[in-house]
């Protein structure tokens, strides 16, 4: 029984992520594109999908050996699939260590100097779903530093490359966030002070978890105000964010072990019945960061239909859904950044 259902929901998301495929926009090799955290799991297919359809990908990552194992894997695969005369995409390695913003600064303007065009920017790495968490030595939680401010700085030092790729002719320029359903869970006051980062929710499973669906929740809010911001200076650039849906990384399995006594049996047994597989999980991320649909819209001579993605959060497979109310809230949006610029300031990333 239980392995009748499980062939037939496999068929079904062969089926559906072939659809989802065909709707990924087939870009040029002079595309260039940076997505975080992707030597594993969803950023690992997510960079394998945009380097088949031609783009030359930067995988920023801090371990080079992994991320050269992983770059192997990926340009084996492109060699393998690609046939005759078709256009192959390129991986390269891009040295990010999210935990230290003023080494991600660093890293951001050293791209600046060597790269004359970013068409996409995937704010893909994370932070795992379970503690302890601590503050860092500037006195921030590593958690909110790792998937919410580094990912911050990254974006802001390369947004004036950004903005000049958008300026070109033909050119769709993206940044694309990924967070979480988990956000729902959170109903702050306010993101008003260093305080409201650094809140943490307790050293429970639950707690944890709290804590790392506020940095999600954070993701959500950046990308809202950022596209905001962008639409004021009529730059042509699409901020979207993704939840690409409950996915066998990593991070997950490693909750899973997490907790005690039943951990094992999660990660081995349930856990397969339940989670889709990283390449699964990499096509909203992939429709997001390269989805012909959306420069479909962006073409539109009807003002509503050219906005549809604007801002857009993302379900799976590549589904414009709401986010909660609070991820939503423009008072939230503006404190937030204010508080993140505050908190950089004071750690010297910007001045």
């Amino acid at each position: 029984m239980f392995y009748n259902v499980g062939r037939c929901t496999i068929q079904v998301l062969e089926v559906t992520n072939q659809k989802a495929q065909a709707r990924i926009m087939p870009v040029t090799g002079i595309h260039v594109a940076l997505v975080t955290g992707g030597n594993t799991g969803i950023g690992y297919a997510t960079i394998e999908f945009l380097a088949q359809k031609g783009a030359k990908v930067y995988m920023a990552s801090r371990n080079e050996e992994k991320a050269q194992n992983a770059i192997k894997e990926i340009e084996a695969k492109l060699w393998k699939s690609s046939g005759e005369g078709e256009n192959k995409g390129s991986v390269h390695w891009f040295k990010l260590e999210l935990s230290d913003p003023r080494s991600v600064k660093e890293a951001g303007t050293e791209f600046l100097v060597n790269e004359e065009r970013l068409d996409i920017l995937v704010n893909n790495a994370s932070h795992a779903a379970f503690g302890p968490y601590k503050l860092n030595e500037d006195g921030l939680l590593d958690v909110m530093v790792v998937n919410y401010i580094s990912h911050f700085v990254l974006t802001e030092t390369l947004l004036p490359l950004l903005k000049r790729t958008a300026a070109l002719e033909n050119s769709d320029v993206r940044i694309v966030n990924l967070s979480s359903v988990s956000h729902t869970l959170m109903k702050p006051d306010s993101f008003v002070g260093k305080d409201s980062i650094n809140k943490q929710y307790g050293d429970s499973i639950s707690g944890h978890l709290h804590t790392y669906e506020n940095t999600k929740l954070a993701n959500i809010l950046h990308l809202k105000h950022l596209q905001t911001r962008l639409n004021a200076e009529s730059a042509g650039i699409t901020c979207l964010v993704v939840h690409p849906g409950a996915v066998m990384t990593v991070g997950v399995t490693g909750f899973f072990q997490s907790i005690p006594f039943v951990g094992w049996f999660l990660k081995t047994f349930l856990a397969p019945l339940f989670l889709v597989s990283w390449k699964q999980g990499a096509m909203t991320s992939a429709f997001a960061a390269a989805g012909k649909e959306i420069a479909a819209s962006r073409k539109s001579t009807d003002e509503a239909e050219r906005k549809k993605y604007e801002g857009a959060y993302l379900t799976p497979i590549a589904n414009i859904s709401e986010p909660s109310t609070y991820a939503k809230d423009e008072r939230l949006q503006r404190e937030l950044y204010e508080t993140t610029m505050e908190v950089l300031r004071e750690v010297g990333v910007v001045s």
